[in-house]
């Protein structure tokens, strides 16, 4: 069973998100401690992080550089989402993949599915 670590502030999003992932048979962690969100990856060791580019008080991408410059947690595949059109910045910064919200079930699904066929 695949690990997806959420990084999201919007609590309704975050539940939405672990019940999906879940039926899909994804076993679901979440951090809500933004700080400390990079020890919560590297002990959880995901498969994929979900992460949100605007966190309360934190930005995704500072979360994004410490998991691409930690030698336990640089592999680990990094899709991003945000409400914004961030796509080519979330890539040039690291991110495997980015998804613009608001987003079909679907197309999530589809997408963290194709990443972590990438990983084997």
């Amino acid at each position: 069973m695949h690990k997806v670590m959420l990084v999201e502030d919007d609590p309704t999003m975050l539940s939405l998100l672990n019940t999906l992932l879940e039926i899909e048979g994804f076993n679901v962690f979440e951090t809500k401690d933004f700080r400390h969100a990079l020890d919560e990856i590297r002990a959880a060791k995901p498969d994929l992080v979900l992460l949100d580019v605007h966190l309360q008080e934190y930005d995704g991408f500072e979360i994004l550089e410490g998991i691409r410059q930690d030698q336990v947690t640089k592999d680990i595949a990094v899709i991003m989402s945000s409400g914004m059109a961030l796509k080519d910045d979330c890539l040039d910064k690291g991110a495997n993949n980015f998804i613009m919200k608001p987003y079909m079930p679907d197309e999530l699904i589809g997408m963290i599915k194709q990443q972590l066929e990438k990983l084997g």
